[in-house]
């Protein structure tokens, strides 16, 4: 028996190196914790309606609401307290407000305009980001403009330029283009920096793909694309492949060159290898977007017994965070923010 041999325990391994003394308490586990989530990394997407009337229950997302003016503005105060710094702002529409051009898209009085002077009065604290996009005002569902049976990039982009600015003028801190036409990010800022609103962030869905876990959101502003003549049901000729890496780069890269301030990879949890990529190749903040389908995943399975909602949520939040995310999208974030203290 050598000197060494004569040290040790009979009943222990000679092994110097053991991770798990880095994890035997919960306060030696939250020191050496590596990513930390908090409410300040959560952004909370609000659906307002028009009329005064009760909330309406969005039937694929328990717990969501299509909330009025008055009742959005109380979620975003109620979240602003829970400390989170930012909401989302997406009107759903009656038919009857939409057109091919998504004229009311425009109109200085129009909802979300009025809603965002509102919740601006209200909260001025609090970050609100809008939506820019034709599918929620347009009568085709499609996030550009449908014309002789195709979507024509260019004129859409003329049309987005305009709703930015609108969204501008009625107080909006960012404005988020969601609709994947080229060259909208340069447009924007081009219009908004002519009229003055240097000041209004370009928060730029760079990478949204064309992904399955949508459907409950088109569910909320019943803003489903339809299918025509030479166009389907879908928006895969604008929505990225999901097989696609480097084209996620590419489209990054055109709009960080076109003036984004932060860009946006959509969804997230399917896609936490391209926010990694990213986050690694740009220099800008990194947003990922918690998308409906998978809220709904986990609520439907917690509604069943089949999973802890609070862990799960929490689990696929700080996932998120981990791949590199400076802030997420969530429809989670009211709940996360009160466990997180």
């Amino acid at each position: 028996m050598n000197e060494h041999e004569s040290h040790q325990h009979p009943h222990t391994l000679d092994i110097i190196s053991r991770p798990r003394r880095n994890r035997r308490t919960d306060s030696i586990r939250k020191m050496v914790r590596e990513t930390i989530l908090s409410a300040d990394d959560l952004i909370l997407p609000l659906f307002v309606k028009e009329g005064k009337g009760k909330r309406e229950a969005v039937p694929s997302m328990p717990g969501i609401f299509r909330n009025s003016l008055k009742d959005t503005v109380a979620e975003a105060m109620a979240a602003f307290k829970l400390g989170i710094p930012a909401v989302a702002l997406f009107p759903a529409l009656a038919n009857s407000k939409k057109d091919q051009y998504a004229s009311e898209s425009m109109n200085p009085k129009g909802l979300l305009q009025e809603t965002v002077a509102a919740i601006k009065t209200k909260v001025p604290g609090i970050t609100v980001i809008t939506d820019v996009a034709m599918d929620p005002y347009s009568s085709d569902g499609h996030d550009g403009l449908v014309e002789n049976g195709r979507i024509d990039n260019d004129k859409t982009v003329k049309i987005l330029g305009e709703m930015a600015l609108s969204q501008a003028r009625a107080g909006a801190d960012i404005v988020a283009p969601s609709d994947m036409m080229d060259g909208r990010v340069g447009y924007i800022r081009e219009r908004l920096d002519y009229e003055g609103f240097t000041d209004v962030g370009i928060l730029a869905y760079s990478a949204k793909y064309a992904s399955a876990f949508y459907g409950p959101f088109r569910d909320a502003l019943q803003s489903a694309p339809k299918a025509s003549k030479n166009i389907p049901g879908d928006k895969k000729t604008y929505q990225m492949d999901p097989a696609n890496v480097r084209e996620a780069l590419k489209e990054v890269y055109l709009d960080v060159e076109e003036g984004a301030d932060m860009i946006m990879v959509k969804p997230a949890l399917p896609y936490l290898d391209i926010i990694t990529t990213i986050k690694s190749n740009i220099e800008l903040p990194v947003a990922a977007y918690n998308v409906s389908g998978e809220y709904a995943m986990i609520k439907a399975a917690a509604q069943k017994g089949w999973l802890d909602e609070n862990a799960a949520m929490m689990e696929s939040l700080l996932s998120i965070k981990r791949a590199g995310a400076d802030m997420i999208l969530t429809y989670f974030a009211k709940d996360a923010a009160k466990l997180l203290g």
